[in-house]
């Protein structure tokens, strides 16, 4: 484990926050050329302590092309939220990530990355944070203009279930988005 790794895994930030304690879930290493920066782990996550190890790390698996095998493997793969721990339940879902730890940690461990790689914006909180010029924009028009993003960044919605819906509403993700960023993963993942 790197010293960064290291410090990371001990990092009680703002655990005076968390109901369920601190536990930072984060994957990365020095040639991963993918890069997911999502949310913050749920509550599943949290109890397994595996990235994305849930109904929504399916989905975002399919719609990337990416097996387990594969998302977990860290040479290729960095999994890097919003907020590392999980945050809590809220009515209608979890709590938003924690504002400390982006700030905190994100430059840190991106400076850890290669430079050449593809970034996916998975939810509202990855976006805002990444795409600054896009934060007054929906999450739908973020998605929709994806193509401006290029080549760094790719903005997804959140895989959680109520994207099913979404997807139904928005048919042009899956015929537009999805081979391409199918094709895109596979080429930077190689």
């Amino acid at each position: 484990m790197t010293p960064l790794r290291r410090e990371i895994a001990s990092c009680r930030l703002c655990a005076e926050h968390l109901p369920a304690g601190t536990r930072p879930i984060v994957q990365f290493s020095d040639t991963a050329r993918l890069l997911i920066i999502g949310q913050a782990p749920g509550a599943k996550v949290h109890e397994s302590g595996i990235p994305w190890d849930d109904a929504s790390g399916d989905r975002l698996r399919e719609w990337t092309g990416l097996d387990k095998a594969a998302m977990y493997d860290e040479n290729r793969v960095a999994l890097v939220p919003m907020g590392f721990c999980y945050p809590g339940k809220a009515s209608g879902g979890d709590r938003p990530p924690r504002r400390e730890c982006a700030p905190h940690w994100h430059d840190r461990v991106l400076a850890t990355l290669p430079r050449e790689r593809l970034t996916l914006l998975v939810g509202t909180y990855a976006q805002a944070h990444y795409l600054p010029a896009m934060r007054k924009l929906p999450m739908t028009e973020r998605v929709r203009l994806w193509r401006e993003c290029l080549p760094g960044a790719i903005p997804l919605p959140h895989p959680a279930w109520r994207s099913a819906i979404w997807m139904k509403q928005n048919p042009w993700f899956a015929e537009d988005i999805l081979p391409e960023l199918r094709r895109r993963v596979s080429v930077i993942i190689m």
